[in-house]
């Protein structure tokens, strides 16, 4: 049985695209991202920004756009039937294209894969310029979530970034 990840979300104003890797079960069934109740991804966002997003689809995708941030998923298809990024990289999937959503059709400066998985399928299917990043896993099941690497790469401007990443 072939899953579909979710459209992307984002605007010609998006600054930094967030990149998960697949909808895990949870997130299927409520039918947005980060859907799984653990998963720190939208209290994150609320602790970075100081700000309450609220609970329905729309009020996230209106945060998102204010915040200039792009979200989508590397995976558009798969036949996982879990959750585990384990199993996705053993599935079958169809990865997505990239391009209408770098520049020049949108602002994005960096590129934040949520998990290694996300990051090293991007890597392989898509080559830019822009910083791309791989950050600690927002899911519960990582014991190694970082929120200050996501708090400064989330509000550092690409200039402060690209000098960070020279060191």
């Amino acid at each position: 049985m072939k899953h579909l990840g979710f459209p992307p979300v984002f605007d010609k104003n998006s600054k930094i695209l967030i990149l998960g890797s697949f909808p895990s079960v949870k997130s299927r069934k409520v039918g947005f991202y980060y859907g799984h109740k653990l998963n720190r991804f939208w209290t994150m966002l609320e602790k970075i920004f100081n700000e309450k997003i609220g609970q329905t689809k729309e009020e996230k995708i209106v945060f998102l756009k204010k915040h200039h941030i792009a979200l989508w998923d590397v995976v558009q298809k798969s036949d996982l039937e879990g959750s585990a990024d384990l199993a996705l990289e053993k599935s079958h999937i169809e990865t997505a294209n990239f391009s209408f959503l770098l520049p020049p059709n949108t602002k994005v400066e960096k590129i934040l894969c949520n998990g290694k998985t996300a990051y090293n399928l991007f890597q392989k299917i898509c080559q830019t310029d822009l910083p791309v990043l791989c950050m600690p896993s927002t899911s519960s099941a990582n014991p190694r979530f970082d929120f200050e690497q996501w708090k400064n790469a989330l509000t550092s401007k690409q200039t402060d970034y690209q000098i960070s990443m020279q060191r």
